[in-house]
């Protein structure tokens, strides 16, 4: 079997203290300091990157400004924090930290650090004793309302308090909503609708689950029953209906906000029910790719079904997720290529093979993609007209799938053991 590790990433720990149940976690006050070199540029006054996806959930920095020369001059190395997750857990930054979920001996470590020193300023761990399986957590964090959100393979899904990490309140997917951890465990991160934190479980009547911010009560469970694919869902609305879009093993589906009822449903079949890249919803449209045999394809959502109006393998991402910038499609798929697609009509409108399984965003009208092989760094124009490199550095080296994410004018990177921040203006 070829390799499989699933996140998410593009990207996705027990108890309830609000609502009565136990909790087995500690948080750590570390302090500030630590080396980094000196930078410039202000640790606010940009734009954070506070969740999975960005801002604004499009895998899109609004970020302007940033160095594009870098065949003269590449970003800046900051400061570089040592890993011991041995995997690909996402980060996010906001109000001057830089979050992610790190594993040491038999626990997760959430690890809030300095955005301008890399210095540890809290943890927050929990247990995870289970074996590894291509790393332990595979989501981003969530930080809203002074609040971190975080979810773990195994499925335990934790608020903390941003300042302190203290346990806010804590539940169990898996115990309380009948998930059953897929082959390479659960890898969607949360997301944030209003007063309600947004997860896909699967299980019990359970495709998508809402829970109160504060409290982490349930709003809203609903969908059916559904088994759990490694995909973070999508707020939409869609035909005017307000709804999640969730990826499940076997197929898209819409679930109605306010009710919690199955809208729609489209089947979509891999080998090893790996659907793992986050939808993209175009319009009434929703672009979705897989590995594992099948590609890509674009689902028409009407008033009365789903069904796909194409499919083909000009994009067959195997975990991490696509973006759409401009009306096109630019995503990384096997066998490694960085594609633009024109989602209307499927067609490919070029390819650049050398990215193997490597994640990709977009800031101030460039591409920034990792070649997940090698760890290089690559800067793309995001232009429909054809592949054009405008430059490229290796940040760590290594096997590198985590997507890059830039915030307050830096970019940060992650390998297996490592996790590095950057200078970009």
């Amino acid at each position: 079997m070829r390799l499989h590790a699933v996140l998410a990433a593009v990207v996705l720990g027990i108890g309830l203290t609000a609502c009565g149940r136990s909790v087995t976690g500690s948080a750590s006050s570390v302090g500030s300091g630590g080396q980094a070199a000196a930078s410039q540029t202000p640790v606010s006054g940009g734009s954070d990157w506070p969740r999975f996806l960005g801002p604004n959930a499009s895998s899109i920095s609004p970020e302007k400004g940033i160095n594009k020369q870098w065949s003269s001059r590449a970003p800046k190395p900051l400061w570089k924090v040592a890993l011991s997750d041995d995997g690909y857990a996402g980060p996010s930054v906001a109000n001057g930290r830089v979050y992610i979920i790190d594993h040491s001996g038999d626990k997760d470590i959430v690890r809030a650090l300095d955005l301008k020193t890399g210095a540890d300023v809290w943890t927050y761990a929990y247990a995870d004793t289970a074996s590894a399986n291509y790393g332990y957590a595979r989501s981003t964090p969530l930080i809203a309302g002074g609040k971190v959100y975080t979810i773990s393979r195994l499925g335990i899904v934790n608020c903390l308090d941003e300042k302190t990490g203290k346990l806010v309140w804590s539940r169990d997917m898996v115990r309380e909503f009948g998930t059953q951890r897929p082959g390479w465990d659960l890898a969607g991160s949360p997301i944030l609708d209003g007063d309600r934190i947004v997860l896909a479980p699967g299980g019990q009547n359970a495709a998508i689950v809402a829970l109160n911010k504060d409290t982490g009560a349930t709003i809203l469970q609903g969908g059916g029953d559904v088994q759990a694919g490694y995909a973070t869902p999508v707020t939409a609305t869609i035909n005017g209906v307000k709804q999640y879009v969730a990826f499940t093993a076997k197929a898209v589906m819409g679930v109605d906000a306010s009710s919690g009822r199955a809208l729609w449903s489209a089947g979509w079949n891999t080998d090893y029910d790996v659907n793992a890249a986050t939808p993209l919803v175009i319009g009434n449209t929703v672009f979705i790719t897989s590995n594992y045999g099948r590609g890509c394809g674009l689902v028409d959502v009407g008033p009365n079904g789903a069904a796909l109006r194409w499919q083909n393998r000009n994009l067959i991402s195997h975990f991490n997720s696509p973006l759409l910038y401009q009306g096109m499609i630019y995503g990384i798929g096997d066998p490694g290529n960085l594609v633009c697609i024109d989602p209307k009509t499927g067609s490919l409108m070029w390819k650049q093979s050398g990215f193997e399984k490597g994640g990709l965003m977009l800031v101030d009208g460039v591409l920034i993609a990792m070649d997940g092989r090698t760890g290089a760094c690559v800067m793309v124009s995001a232009s429909a007209d054809g592949y054009k490199e405008l430059g490229r550095f290796t940040p760590l080296g290594g096997q590198s799938w985590t997507a890059p994410v830039v915030a307050q004018g830096r970019l940060i990177v992650r390998n297996k053991q490592s996790i590095a921040c950057f200078d970009l203006k």
